[in-house]
């Protein structure tokens, strides 16, 4: 049986781990080292993105003054973000449930920051709209 976003939604349950995270731009060059810094943040979330441009990571905020060092030329967002996750496995076939998720956080005007795992999405919000994402994405599953 396929599962649909509503289904999926009623299924959710959120998750957020209380850290605050940064995102750290890097040249593209730079991968080996993002890698070994990601390799030894030991966080339970952490993300490396890589595309032709440049080097990203999701890392929480202690994480950059610890390796700051090694991160030469990084570009640190100046927002501190918060992790939300959506915990409920979800086939990589299911279709709108970023969407309802999304149009959820646009009507409580927060934005967002996707990122899809394996089997679990997650969003990154900033700090101040945390709580109005939250609320937003609550009542959202209620009503599903």
């Amino acid at each position: 049986m396929t599962l649909t976003t509503r289904e999926a939604l009623q299924q959710t349950r959120l998750f957020s781990d209380g850290e605050r995270y940064v995102m750290v731009k890097l040249p593209a060059a730079a991968i080996t080292m993002a890698a070994g810094v990601l390799a030894e943040v030991g966080s339970p979330f952490s993300t490396l993105i890589v595309d032709k441009d440049e080097v990203t990571l999701i890392v929480p905020d202690e994480a950059v003054e610890e390796f700051g060092k090694r991160m030469l030329g990084a570009e640190v967002s100046e927002s501190g973000y918060r992790l939300i996750t959506f915990d409920v496995v979800l086939p990589p076939t299911l279709i709108g449930f970023m969407a309802a998720i999304s149009a959820a956080c646009a009507r409580a005007g927060v934005s967002i920051i996707p990122l899809g795992a394996f089997s679990r999405d997650h969003i990154l919000v900033r700090e101040d709209q945390f709580e109005a994402a939250m609320g937003a994405l609550k009542t959202l599953i209620e009503q599903a």
